[in-house]
């Protein structure tokens, strides 16, 4: 395949690792960075020997595709604007502020037959991916994701931050509607939820609880799924993936071989062959909404309770 030529807008911590990887895919050709702080546009963009502009419609003309960087807040103009110039779009997640936004997005994105694909960078962690192969009747989830604090992400609160991550990964692996949802969450740091926990029941049985803080002193990305005769304990830090069986016998406990590989280059990967290949990303628009519209029936449940 020809690489697809890409522009990042926003080149913040994220953009600037996007950067990094677009810069030596095969299936890249990284064209231009922009970013409203000129500074840094500047320079990441001498740092990697491409285009730098402080207003990404500069760009536009140059790029087959762009991947959306910024904060949450800005997702939804940048990404609508480089759709209607019949682009193809990566944006991180959350896909944007609002449930009436991204369902914009989506509707876009389908009118221009245009890729959207939304950054639910846990999806291509090699871990997560060897489970979605194997799991067949999980009947409980549980999910810890902590971490500390960082101002770099006070423009959304804790189930928009850390949170969704897991409520995409766990609608990806149950196919079910959710019946009950049970949340709390606290301020801690913050004017936003800094801690939550929900516990979301579904339609067929599974259960699945889980629990994000990021005030948290280190930091844990646990998945454990139950199924009748084994679990699954998946470590997303250290991409590795223990079966255990519910017979007790340790001797089989099995630790599968996985090769390590960083997802974000994974993502970026999926994103270009997606486009060459005419069919839609991993993390599709609508699964980016569907993540979404679960996140905030985990925030009214926090807000009514």
């Amino acid at each position: 395949m020809d690489p697809i030529r890409i522009g990042i807008i926003g080149v913040g911590y994220l953009g600037m690792q996007h950067a990094r990887i677009s810069s030596y895919l095969e299936e890249v050709e990284l064209k231009a960075v922009a970013d409203v702080d000129f500074k840094k546009a500047f320079e990441i963009g001498n740092r990697h020997g491409v285009k730098y502009y402080q207003n990404y419609e500069d760009m536009l003309d140059e790029i087959d595709a762009g991947i959306v960087a910024t904060p949450t807040s800005e997702h939804y103009p940048v990404s609508m604007a480089l759709l209607r110039r019949g682009k193809h779009v990566l944006v991180e997640k959350p896909i944007t502020e609002t449930l009436g936004q991204a369902e914009e997005l989506v509707a876009a994105a389908q009118a221009g037959n245009l890729v959207l694909q939304v950054g639910h960078l846990e999806r291509f962690n090699p871990a997560v991916e060897a489970v979605e192969t194997i799991i067949s009747d999980p009947r409980f989830i549980e999910v810890q994701r902590l971490g500390s604090f960082s101002a770099r992400s006070l423009d959304v609160n804790v189930v928009l931050d850390l949170m969704i991550h897991d409520l995409d990964i766990i609608l990806a692996l149950i196919k079910d509607e959710v019946g009950v949802i049970r949340s709390s969450g606290i301020r801690v740091l913050s004017e936003k939820i800094d801690i939550a926990n929900a516990r979301l029941e579904f339609r067929s049985g599974c259960v699945a609880t889980l629990t994000a803080s990021r005030v948290h002193q280190g930091k844990v990305r646990k998945l454990r799924i139950f199924e009748p005769t084994s679990y699954y304990s998946i470590d997303y830090i250290d991409q590795e993936v223990k079966i255990f069986p519910l017979s007790g016998r340790q001797t089989d406990i099995k630790t599968l071989k996985i090769p390590k590989e960083e997802p974000l280059k994974r993502e970026i990967r999926n994103f270009c062959v997606s486009i060459a290949e005419g069919r839609s990303g991993k993390v599709s628009g609508e699964e980016g909404l569907r993540a979404l519209r679960l996140a905030y029936d985990v925030l009214r449940q926090i807000e009514t309770a």
